[in-house]
């Protein structure tokens, strides 16, 4: 991380002036600094708060994710540590916590929470279905799963947002491929729907396709649709042969884009249930 740097420590070595530092470098956190010619990174901004903190911080929530391959986590995204600073600075959040040095370990040579103690920090610090997005992310990077995270509760009795974390946790599902798939398959739930299985497998004994989500017994399935489905000519015409593949398996495959809304989507969904005389058992 040549990129970012402690300007103190730059400006003691003598190979920088002061001149230099005002001109060509931007303050990322106080007395932390990058290039103006570049624009800093997630990863970047994540080693410039460890700097920050003298190296002594421990690297937590939504950047420790980043950390362990989670994807769709914003470059702009406040960077939490396990930490003690009365006031840190703008972009950074430090929570005074107990952690164990157990669910600690060394990425990159920066300690960082592990993938179960990021998940349990995410599920009890971020509102539910964000909190959810980000769970399901990490849980498809890293194979985890919601028993063993819920099980650091037992080690962290008094840990606060505890109750957040019991209504979080066990929607994780490492299935979900995007925001958009958790957010669909969060309107099926929210709705008293059983939890739909993710990532279907359907074949005709020679080609093979999946679904993203779906209800085996009606044979009722959904997909989120980004715009390369419809922007990409080589998705368009895999899009085509998939299709008959879902189709001919007896599959309702039901696509969802982003400009659908909750009302929309569940109507298809229940008229698709209907179709099939399938009544699901609600959950509430």
């Amino acid at each position: 991380m040549d990129d970012v740097f402690v300007g103190s420590a730059a400006l003691a070595r003598g190979g920088l002036t002061r001149a230099s530092l005002r001109w060509n470098y931007r303050a990322l956190f106080p007395d932390v600094y990058s290039s103006k010619a570049i624009t800093p990174t997630l990863q970047q901004r994540t080693f410039g708060a460890w700097l920050w903190s003298g190296r002594r911080g421990v690297i937590a929530g939504r950047a420790a994710a980043a950390m362990h391959g989670a994807l769709w986590i914003d470059s702009t995204t406040p960077i939490e540590m396990i930490w003690r600073s009365g006031r840190p600075p703008a972009g950074i959040v430090v929570r005074n916590e107990r952690i164990d040095a157990e669910d600690i370990v060394e990425v990159g040579g920066i300690a960082v929470t592990t993938p179960l103690r990021t998940a349990f920090d995410l599920a009890r610090h971020l509102p539910r279905e964000l909190a959810v997005r980000h769970l399901d992310a990490l849980a498809r990077a890293t194979g985890i799963k919601a028993l063993d995270v819920e099980l650091l509760a037992d080690r962290y009795p008094r840990a606060r947002g505890l109750p957040r974390a019991r209504i979080a946790l066990p929607l994780m599902d490492g299935g979900s491929q995007s925001h958009q798939e958790t957010r669909l398959r969060l309107i099926l739930i929210d709705d008293g729907l059983p939890p739909p299985r993710t990532q279907i497998k359907v074949s005709d004994g020679v080609n093979n396709a999946f679904i993203d989500m779906g209800y085996d017994e009606p044979k009722v399935g959904f997909d989120y649709e980004g715009s390369h489905h419809s922007e990409e000519r080589r998705q368009y015409v895999h899009d085509i042969g998939r299709a008959e593949l879902v189709d001919g398996q007896g599959w309702i495959d039901i696509r969802v884009v982003a400009e659908h809304r909750r009302r929309y989507i569940l109507h298809r969904a229940y008229e698709a249930f209907a179709r099939r005389g399938w009544e699901p058992r609600k959950l509430c």
